[in-house]
């Protein structure tokens, strides 16, 4: 395996990409001043405003996109689920959207902004998939977009459209859900999103000319903790990735499962990761192999958060998870206190999916899978501006 040492520039610039994928100009030039969401900074939620959604004083929603409305030719896409920002050339920036739809009728579209944040283009990254969940950035600038399905894929995507999508079978043949990418290491750790899903890890055996690792020339392997989920983390590799004949979660022993892994992120050598099925965040710590919970529901007798789904941070390392159901928030968790930083109103039946921040930190962008009637085909997504 050959053994490859970042610079300190390249680490540099995977670092300040890690929180999200906006590693443009703003942030290079020193112009991203997003702080901590402290509860005393927020603010109690104010009653919804015209669009459904209770915010904090000084925060303000809009629409701009909608499911089965066309942009720029682009009909929006059903069932928005995870998604990214990228950074564009000239201040601009793409979010880039998951379509969890059945029957190879999913993949993924981009909104495209401007330096000013007007959406200027729409279109499609990745088509004739499958449940595309959510999925994670890499810091060059790609999508990776995870199949929900039994032995789901991970596809590469371009999210500026230029490039055709690449599956990348070595990542595994599972039930994808999310994936997150440890800059300093170069490893990409991958959820499963069921009830005996699993935690695995990715490694590459070689780099390219920009020192990327590559994803066709790795392996995979699974995670065991040493003391019912808390405590020590030993990996052990899969003999059979693709899954071609025994499911990955079932092809080992000494592994553990997770009920029903849902987003995962990278953030300052910590790997945080969501299980709904128990409503917990996890935290990895990289460095020591050592997990731990950062929240679970159980400890309270009225909890903030239920229904762990996506998850997010913000540059001073706040987490933001989305709810699937619950009351249908987006909740802060930031030194040990659990606050709401958003919620809808009137859309029981819908999720909150793809949160993520533009390049200078100062919008919002997720989307409310199912909308108001709880059909696929009405989902909306939201931009929330105000200060971050």
């Amino acid at each position: 395996m050959e053994k490859f040492n970042l610079s300190r520039r390249k680490l540099l610039q995977y670092s300040f990409a890690s929180l999200g994928a906006f590693v443009g100009n703003n942030l290079l030039a020193g112009s991203f001043k997003q702080s901590s969401l402290s509860k005393e900074k927020l603010g109690p939620l104010l009653p919804p405003d015209r669009n459904g959604i209770r915010l904090p004083k000084g925060f303000k929603s809009q629409i701009i996109a909608q499911s089965s409305q066309k942009i720029s030719g682009y009909t929006w896409h059903a069932a928005p689920d995870g998604g990214a920002v990228f950074a564009s050339a000239g201040g601009g920036w793409v979010y880039v959207s998951n379509s969890e739809m059945d029957s190879k009728t999913g993949g993924a579209g981009a909104l495209r902004f401007n330096q000013q944040g007007e959406v200027i283009d729409a279109y499609s990254i990745l088509s004739g998939t499958t449940r595309n969940c959510a999925g994670g950035h890499t810091p060059w600038q790609t999508w990776l977009s995870c199949e929900e399905i039994d032995k789901g894929q991970v596809w590469e995507c371009d999210p500026f459209g230029i490039n055709p999508p690449r599956v990348r079978e070595k990542l595994g043949s599972f039930n994808h859900e999310a994936v997150a990418f440890d800059i300093v290491n170069q490893k990409f750790y991958l959820t499963e999103d069921l009830p005996d899903g699993c935690l695995y890890r990715y490694t590459a055996h070689s780099f390219d000319a920009k020192g990327h690792p590559d994803l066709d020339d790795g392996f995979l392997e699974v995670a065991e903790v040493s003391d019912k989920h808390i405590g020590k983390v030993y990996w052990h590799r899969l003999p059979d990735p693709l899954a071609t004949t025994t499911p990955t979660r079932k092809q080992l022993n000494n592994v553990s499962y997770f009920n029903g892994g849902e987003g995962i992120w990278y953030h300052d050598g910590t790997i945080y990761f969501t299980t709904k099925g128990d409503d917990c965040v996890w935290a990895y710590h990289i460095q020591n192999s050592q997990l731990s919970i950062v929240y679970n529901a159980a400890y309270y007798l009225q909890p903030v958060l239920t229904g762990v789904d996506n998850i997010t941070a913000n540059a001073s390392g706040d987490l933001l998870v989305a709810e699937d159901e619950g009351n249908l928030q987006i909740v802060v968790i930031s030194n040990q206190d659990v606050y709401p930083l958003l919620q809808i109103v009137g859309q029981d039946h819908s999720e909150i999916t793809g949160p993520a921040f533009s390049p200078d930190g100062t919008r919002l962008y997720f989307s409310s899978q199912r909308g108001k009637s709880g059909r696929s085909e009405d989902g909306i997504t939201y931009e929330i501006t105000g200060p971050f």
